[in-house]
Parts: C-alpha cells; sequence; structure tokens
C-alpha cells in the first residue's frame, strides 16, 4: 500500500504539470479552433527565462516564475499576431501548418543561440523530503502540486469571475455574436493567448525544477502529451485539461513502476487512441451540433 501512496503521489505531481500544458491548448482551441502545437516550446522558453533570471539577474524563486509567464505571455501575444491573426480565415489546415512550423522554429533557434547541450536547472531552494508513514514527499513536489493548483484556481476566477473572462466565454460560444454585442475579439483571444502562454511558462519552470535539467527540446515530448490530455478531457474543456493532465500523469507513473518504463510514451498514445475510439469527444467534452 505504501508503494502504491507513493506512486500516486509521484503521479499527482507530474500530472499537475501536464494539467498546466494541456489548459493552454484546450482555451486556445475553445478560443480559435487551433491546435497551437508552438505550445510545447513555450514551455521551453519558460525554462530558459528562469534559467537566465537566476544566473544573470539573480532573481529569486518567485521573482523568476513571474518573470518566465511575463516572458512568455509576451511571447505567445506575438505568435498570435504574427503568425495566427493572418490566417484566421484560411482553412484549419494553414493555421495547422503554420504552428508546427513555429514549434520548428523555437526549437532551432535556442538550438543555435544556445546549444543543444542538457543543462541543470538552478537549484532555487534547498530540497527537503517529508517521510509520511512510509510515502516520501519532496519539497519540489509540494511546490510543484501547490503552485499548479494555485495557478488553477486563478485561471477558474479570470474565466468565471471576469471582464475578460466572460468575453473568451462569448468568444468561444459564438465569435460572432460576441463581436456584435461589443465584445473586442482581437483583445479577447490575445488575452487568451497570453493566459495559456503565462501558464505554459510555469509549467516549464516546475519542469525544470522536477526534472533538474533543460534543452532547446525539453517541451517537446511533455507538449504532445499534454495534447493527449486534453483529448483525452475534451479539449476545449478546462475541468477536462485538469482530469486529462491527471489520468494521464498518474497513468504513466503507474506504467513506470511496473517495470515498463520504456512504455511511458507509447501508453499515453494508446490512451488518445483508446480514447478516440469509445468516446470521441472527450471525458468532459459534449457533442458538438453543426451548422449546415
Amino acid at each position: 500500500m505504501a508503494e502504491f501512496l507513493q506512486q500516486v503521489v509521484n503521479g499527482l505531481a507530474l500530472g499537475a504539470i501536464y494539467a498546466l500544458i494541456a489548459l493552454g491548448y484546450s482555451m486556445v482551441y475553445g478560443i480559435i479552433r487551433l491546435i497551437n502545437f508552438a505550445h510545447g516550446d513555450i514551455i521551453m522558453v519558460g525554462a530558459y527565462v528562469a534559467y537566465f533570471s537566476y544566473e544573470l539577474l539573480h532573481l529569486g524563486f518567485i521573482p523568476s516564475l513571474l518573470l518566465a509567464m511575463l516572458a512568455c505571455a509576451l511571447l505567445g501575444v506575438s505568435i498570435e499576431r504574427v503568425a495566427y491573426k493572418p490566417l484566421r480565415d484560411a482553412p484549419r489546415i494553414a493555421a495547422l501548418i503554420t504552428a508546427i512550423g513555429v514549434s520548428f522554429l523555437l526549437e532551432n533557434l535556442f538550438q543555435v543561440l544556445f546549444d543543444p547541450k542538457q543543462r541543470p536547472f538552478p537549484q532555487f531552494l534547498a530540497r527537503t523530503e517529508y517521510n509520511l508513514a512510509g510515502v516520501v514527499v519532496s519539497s519540489e513536489q509540494l511546490l510543484v502540486f501547490g503552485i499548479s493548483v494555485l495557478l488553477m484556481i486563478f485561471l477558474n476566477w479570470v474565466v468565471m469571475g471576469t471582464r475578460i473572462g466572460r468575453a473568451m466565454r462569448a468568444v468561444s460560444f459564438d465569435r460572432d455574436a460576441a463581436r456584435l454585442m461589443g465584445v473586442n475579439v482581437d483583445t479577447t483571444i490575445s488575452a487568451t493567448f497570453a493566459l495559456g502562454s503565462a501558464l505554459a511558462a510555469a509549467a516549464g519552470f516546475l519542469l525544470g525544477m522536477y526534472y533538474q535539467q533543460f534543452d532547446p527540446l525539453m517541451g517537446f515530448m511533455p507538449g504532445l502529451k499534454a495534447f493527449v490530455a486534453a483529448v483525452v478531457g475534451g479539449i476545449g474543456s478546462i475541468p477536462g485539461a485538469l482530469a486529462g493532465g491527471f489520468i494521464l500523469g498518474l497513468t504513466e507513473v503507474l506504467v513506470v513502476s511496473l517495470g515498463y518504463s520504456t512504455f511511458r510514451d507509447g501508453v499515453a498514445f494508446a490512451l488518445l487512441i483508446i480514447v478516440l475510439l469509445v468516446r470521441p469527444s472527450g471525458l468532459f467534452g459534449g457533442k458538438e451540433i453543426e451548422k449546415v
């Protein structure tokens, strides 16, 4: 039982990071129906900003986290304005290909600027371990889970309790009707990218702290897995992104604990296939009526 509970703790910490990343996918898809495959590389940018905040500016934990979120929010808005906004009325495949192109651009740009080798992530805080009835919980796991939960609560408040959140929900439901009611659609879409990218930056910071290393390709696989989590939960649904992230994190850790670590990535995509076959809309997704 202690071993099982230990794996549950590990899975919750990892799942919280996946959930943060999946939220960005779901928010962008809910607003403009775009799978932003550059989202995973914004994770990487957030880790690099945090690293240089510590090494060059000598900032602490919270300032480095906030600076990484701010920098990636500005990056997300810039990407939307330059790469996605001109293609808003184009076929979806054009925007999808552009998103993949932006992803490759960021990955290769950072490999050229900072070389592709892995770097140790800064130790912002001293590591401490707590033994609770045979279950070992590290300070990194507590921070990862706590910060993720706080950011999720903040996101829920923004979406459900603020004016920009109401605008996001209106644009997600019907963009043209929202525009007729006086909603600034361009500003709302930019705010969505800014918020989603800030969450991705936080996830990159937490990933670097969790694995104690980072590199220009660090966001590729977590980004894909978070996309799986978003689809499993129901892409476009915020509760679905949360549920999908925790389900994927727990599944991955349990597979590794059973001795099948080489299948940890394969199991994630097998889960995606099963969900798409059984319930294509995801666990929390609803059936959409397409107007003809």
